[in-house]
């Protein structure tokens, strides 16, 4: 079977799908991918044939803000509603037309799309090509018993919840998403293609695909009145790394310490806390990063620090305390299994490497979807949501001195690990493709 994979060109989206693809290769199957030139390196690497983007254009987590300069100074909804529309939806089109050339130059039999593409109802309708929408964040299908997106709301627990959720989700469709939408809609319309006015943006990855790879366990989401039977939930999916390869980990911010094993942290102290920033805002480190170590870094803990990159230097230099240790980049696959806390604005690749290691969590972070991952780690009991930006390094220090003074938060966190190690998710995703492309007519 001929599979292409497309993906945005950013970590968090591309990350957890290389090791689906490799087990796929693996498997007998032939492989190539559509993403942005910034990966041709990675697949080579990997031994999988690159179709680069040609009309579409590469958004990458470090040239967003170089692209669109007035990005930088939007905030909350406005910051949600302008990344909908110029990063997600104006390149639907660009998209489509991209693989439908790949698909002319070398035809394929399944396409695994990533869900922020928005691809699908135009590779399904027009192409007639079986479609695996690949989810990297949490379900983002609508549901009468789920919250609207991108307010970091909990399930409703009353009348006065319910509806405020009401109003804050027609302000999600009718104002934050608006521009995105008419933008899909308007694309759309130029292939003759009418999108049904019923449901979110959000959905049209959801209803237009044969099958649904869902990273993360069920028991990370929401109750939901309806099941959609085409959603296939199979855990944690992290990069490939090639036998003998230490450090990839998930969600972006992790990789190579380049010391093997547990990277050479001493392991003397009583706890072992991890902060990053992730690595799509982590240049302003006085958001996490910094309150976080104003708020550990006198306790009696080795505290970890994964920069993503960026003023790992100033850091080292400004944080000396001989407990501190601060890298570019941390093997969370590997130093999660010391792990007490993690400290993070709420990258869902990195919440789920970090439950898969039954380690409790301090979330706060607010932009590109976190706070809605942020609300299921409080709302499943595994974590503490500080619901902020900009948390205070005295809150930090109160949420972090709980979980490790209660063991429940622990707890809870290994009962969800549990889940996750019950699981393959490479081989339960590389099924649900295979599965998908064994339905193709003809």
């Amino acid at each position: 079977m001929k599979i292409l994979f497309a993906s945005q060109a950013i970590d968090g989206h591309f990350n957890p799908m290389t090791g689906v693809a490799m087990r796929l290769k693996d498997r007998g199957h032939e492989v190539a991918w559509y993403t942005g030139p910034v990966y041709a390196d990675r697949l080579g690497g990997m031994g999988i044939q690159h179709f680069p983007f040609r009309r579409a254009t590469e958004h990458r987590a470090d040239n967003l803000n170089e692209l669109y300069p007035e990005r930088a100074k939007l905030k909350g909804p406005r910051a949600i509603g302008f990344d909908g529309e110029k990063i997600f939806a104006s390149n639907v089109s660009h998209f489509f037309e991209d693989i439908r050339e790949v698909a002319q130059q070398d035809p394929f039999d399944v396409l695994v799309a990533d869900s922020s593409m928005f691809i699908h109802r135009l590779v399904s309708h027009l192409m007639g090509t079986p479609v695996v929408n690949f989810v990297a964040i949490p379900n983002m299908e609508s549901d009468p018993r789920v919250p609207p997106l991108f307010f970091g709301f909990r399930p409703p627990r009353n009348p006065v919840e319910k509806a405020v959720q009401g109003l804050a989700g027609l302000l999600s469709d009718k104002v934050i998403l608006r521009p995105a939408s008419q933008s899909y809609r308007r694309q759309h319309a130029a292939y003759g293609q009418a999108v049904p006015r019923e449901g979110r943006l959000t959905d049209e990855p959801y209803r237009c695909s044969d099958a649904i790879i869902q990273t993360g366990p069920e028991s990370l989401d929401f109750p939901r009145r309806r099941v959609n039977p085409k959603v296939h939930y199979v855990g944690a999916l992290l990069p490939y790394r090639s036998a003998g390869q230490t450090g990839t980990g998930s969600g972006g911010n992790c990789g190579s310490t380049g010391n093997g094993g547990d990277g050479g942290f001493p392991r003397s102290y009583p706890a072992t806390l991890v902060i990053t920033q992730g690595t799509v805002d982590n240049l302003d480190q006085d958001k996490l990063i910094v309150p976080a170590l104003e708020a550990v870094k006198d306790m009696d803990a080795l505290v970890i620090v994964a920069t993503g990159g960026h003023g790992t230097e100033a850091l080292t230099a400004r944080y000396a305390q001989p407990n501190v240790a601060v890298r570019d980049y941390v093997d969370f696959a590997e130093v999660f299994d010391f792990t007490d806390c993690f400290i993070t604005n709420g990258g869902f690749g990195g919440v789920q490497l970090s439950l898969s290691k039954g380690v409790p969590l301090v979330v706060s972070g607010i932009n590109e979807g976190k706070s809605d991952v942020n609300a299921r780690v409080e709302y499943a009991g595994v974590g503490i949501n500080l619901r902020t930006e900009s948390p205070k390094p005295a809150d930090i220090a109160a949420a972090v001195g709980k979980i490790l003074a209660d063991p429940g938060w622990k707890s809870r966190a290994r009962k969800m690990q549990e889940q996750f190690e019950g699981e393959d998710p490479a081989e339960a995703a590389a099924a649900v493709v295979e599965d998908a492309g064994r339905r193709t007519p003809g």
